[in-house]
């Protein structure tokens, strides 16, 4: 009984003392597992009398429950603190800056681009697109440009071989489409035509050998000019503000006839003349007309039954407007100080 007690006020002594977990396991398997000194003196009972036996018997089994009991509320303690430890190891101090990602955005023109396709998706036209590397015939003769017209010659182009070039207007993507829907049988025709242009130029802040275009082409029975000026009034409201009107300016172009310029009432001095409309009141801002009968005749469409309305702008004329940009140069040279002038996301 001695040894026992003195067990007992060892063990309990040690497990109070213990620190950390791994030291407290330790102490479970000595004083409670099958080679401890507790199990050792158990060994011991077989040299007692009978009558003692039950009662040392008993005190063996309080003492081991007692060490069962002051190990588990040590580990209580225990994890309590290992706990609390690694809380304030890894404490997030939320008085920092946090660090900001860095979100990509979209490109200004691809900005212009969408939402002048979505303007139109709204009124019911496609959105068709062709190859940037294009056929002479779709590109000029179909647009009612033949060779040697000297009409070619308004559009310095890059020729790859004597049938294909790079396209200098999304007109031949118009035109593929022309020759499409009539093949099909179609009379109706409603789509605006985005894409990339090359022409050879020389490049400065208004000028570029690249650049983008949009389209418009709208083809069935009864069309008329006044219907290509309500869309374009449509048009310059929406991407200019409301207060916006055009006029159409006698011009010409080969695709059309009757063919015009379009200008829009200055967006800075509401038409009364400021250095960016240089006085006039008016920015020209895109070239129109009726589709020509010799384009529909081509395209396989009888141009006594059936008339039509186009329309092309440039999206960086658009862009430049819209977002008072003097340089035509900034939207290609990739400046990520200038493209985040346009992230939506801060």
């Amino acid at each position: 009984m001695e040894k026992l007690t003195s067990i007992k006020e060892e063990g309990l002594s040690q497990i109070e003392a213990c620190e950390d977990l791994a030291q407290l396991q330790q102490l479970r398997v000595l004083y409670l597992g099958k080679k401890g000194p507790i199990q050792e003196v158990m060994k011991s009972m077989k040299d007692l009398p009978k009558e003692e036996r039950p009662a040392f018997g008993q005190q063996v089994n309080e003492v081991k429950t007692l060490f069962a009991n002051a190990i588990e509320e040590r580990r209580a303690v225990l994890e309590v603190a290992e706990m609390e430890k690694r809380i304030a190891e890894e404490k997030i101090d939320i008085t920092l800056s946090g660090q900001k990602p860095n979100l990509g955005n979209a490109h200004p023109l691809m900005i212009v681009q969408q939402e002048m396709e979505d303007l139109f998706i709204g009124l019911g036209y496609t959105v068709e697109e062709g190859p940037e590397v294009e056929m002479d015939l779709y590109n000029f003769e179909r647009a009612n440009i033949p060779k040697d017209h000297p009409a070619r010659d308004m559009q310095d182009t890059f020729y790859i071989n004597a049938e294909e070039l790079l396209r200098t207007h999304t007109t031949a993507i118009q035109t593929r489409q022309l020759e499409k829907f009539a093949q099909e049988g179609k009379e109706l025709i409603k789509v605006i035509c985005p894409g990339k242009v090359y022409r050879r130029d020389d490049d400065d802040a208004t000028h570029s050998h690249q650049f983008m275009q949009c389209e418009g082409l709208v083809v069935g029975e009864h069309i008329t000019l006044s219907d290509l000026k309500g869309t374009l009034q449509f048009l310059a409201q929406k991407m200019f503000g409301e207060e916006r009107v055009i006029r159409f300016r006698p011009s010409y172009f080969q695709f059309t006839e009757p063919s015009v310029e379009v200008d829009v009432s200055c967006h800075v001095c509401g038409g009364k003349g400021c250095p960016v409309c240089k006085g006039t009141g008016w920015i020209e801002i895109l070239g129109a007309g009726m589709v020509h009968p010799n384009v529909l005749s081509m395209a396989g469409y009888d141009a006594e039954k059936l008339s039509g309305f186009a329309f092309g702008i440039g999206i960086e004329r658009v862009a430049m407007l819209k977002y008072g940009i003097t340089d035509i140069r900034n939207f290609y040279t990739n400046d990520i100080r200038f493209l985040k002038t346009f992230n939506r996301f801060e």
